[in-house]
């Protein structure tokens, strides 16, 4: 026997599409950062590197996954 849905029930906190969207972000951030810090560029210019790989790489997943 299932129990009712109560009305009440808050939304989630984050959709499905944004946890997705954003965990692709993350992936794309540290395999740039990583990348570019096996590379020889050093640990700063890493973490640089994957912070503008994953900003860059939100807008352009959030088309892309609907």
């Amino acid at each position: 026997m299932t129990t009712p849905q109560n009305p009440t029930d808050p939304e989630p906190f984050l959709s499905l599409h944004t946890a997705v969207v954003l965990l692709a972000a993350v992936l794309t951030g540290l395999t740039a950062g990583g990348l570019t810090y096996l590379g020889g560029s050093g640990a700063a210019l890493g973490v640089l590197a994957g912070l503008t790989a994953a900003g860059g790489a939100v807008p352009v997943l959030r088309t892309l996954i609907r």
